[in-house]
């Protein structure tokens, strides 16, 4: 049987670039080179996209800190042909590497907000994933916490500022929500410009670091309680792993408490949960999933309070895939292997990718 051409993109302009990299290490060695040929393509912080042809794309693998693109990939850039998606080399036109499905591995802007999703569809090309519409719903948290308010779904109480617009002070703001609060960037991931302000000074200074990475910032009152990871998988037939639970150890899950610190949080799975809890909130990941049309994947995180009632804290679409990611490991632990994970998650993007060129196919005007 003939093997498929995956281009596995990694890097990206946005804050996450690094840990785009740490992902896609793992992603790219879990891929079942027997079942797939595998296009490594790197884009830099200036956009450029650099294919590698011997896969070897990063330096500094270990280094969480230090990690990045390796030096001297073929400068390409990614076109639609007659016969298919190609990446075709700058310097050389003439040379074309044809591949069948695109496997982002992009975490932020750029990558997983609808955009790199919308190129794939100019390519028609498969893509890993969810679609535009949701990327871009999911990747904004303002929008997602209406959404999902409309969908009966509980969200943090918050207030949505924007840069430029007349908007509360600080101590009106503290009045509304309570201290401490929450504040990070709307569209910002990997907890990037996020902060905990513990008083109405504190919060000026987290809301002038959040405006330095979005011009939307979202400011969330402070929810007591538990710290739940879901994982999804699926395109109309979902599938929920095991929950884990995220115990922080530095006041919040911060960015260094995620990658660069060596004890910045226990990452507990599966999270200690009564089998009515563990039903309950694997039914509720998936109502969330199906109200922001997901498809492909996606980890939805929930806080369980005190009382026993989940409150929705955010909707990750392209989670991480680094060595201490929940997403796989979640999987793992519900009996579904790296490299299975891999494959469920390319067949699911080409069977959608199937079934919407069929929708415009009908769709489209019979000739007479």
């Amino acid at each position: 049987m003939k093997k498929k051409a995956i281009c596995l993109v990694c890097g990206g302009q946005s804050t996450e670039h690094q840990v785009s990299l740490l992902s896609a290490i793992n992603v790219a060695a879990a891929i079942p080179r027997d079942e797939y040929d595998v296009l490594v393509v790197g884009i830099d912080q200036q956009g450029g996209w650099h294919w590698y042809p011997d896969g070897v794309f990063h330096v500094n693998g270990s280094d969480a800190d230090r990690i990045a693109l390796a030096p001297g990939g073929v400068p390409v850039f990614p076109v639609r042909l007659p016969a298919g998606a190609a990446l075709v080399e700058l310097e050389n036109p003439g040379q074309r590497q044809f591949f069948e499905v695109l496997f982002p591995v992009l975490h932020g802007a750029n990558g997983e907000d609808g955009a790199f999703q919308g190129l794939a569809q100019m390519l028609n090309c498969p893509c890993v994933g969810c679609g535009i519409a949701s990327s871009a719903i999911c990747m904004d948290k303002a929008i997602t916490k209406r959404l999902l308010h409309e969908a009966g779904i509980r969200t943090a109480r918050g207030l949505c500022l924007r840069a430029g617009a007349s908007q509360p002070g600080c101590d009106e703001i503290a009045a509304q929500l309570g201290l401490p609060v929450f504040v990070k960037p709307a569209g910002g991931g990997s907890s990037v410009g996020a902060s905990k302000a513990m008083s109405a000074e504190a919060l000026e200074s987290a809301l002038a670091e959040a405006f330095q990475y979005d011009e939307k910032v979202l400011v969330e009152e402070y929810v007591v309680g538990r710290e739940i990871e879901c994982a999804v998988l699926g395109n109309h037939e979902l599938f929920c792993a095991v929950p884990g639970e995220v115990i922080p150890k530095v006041g919040f899950y911060s960015y260094e408490a995620k990658y660069t610190m060596a004890d910045g949080a226990e990452l507990r799975a599966p999270a200690d949960l009564t089998p009515a809890q563990v039903a309950e909130v694997q039914a509720l990941a998936k109502r969330v999933y199906e109200a922001l049309d997901c498809a492909g994947m996606a980890r939805v995180d929930f806080f369980l309070r005190p009382d026993g009632a989940w409150v929705l804290n955010e909707v990750n679409t392209i989670p991480g895939f680094t060595s201490i990611s929940m997403y796989p490991r979640l999987h793992g632990l519900s009996g579904v292997s790296y490299p299975d994970l891999v494959r469920r998650l390319l067949q699911l993007c080409i069977d959608k990718h199937e079934g919407t060129c069929k929708l415009i196919r009908q769709g489209r005007p019979s000739s007479r």
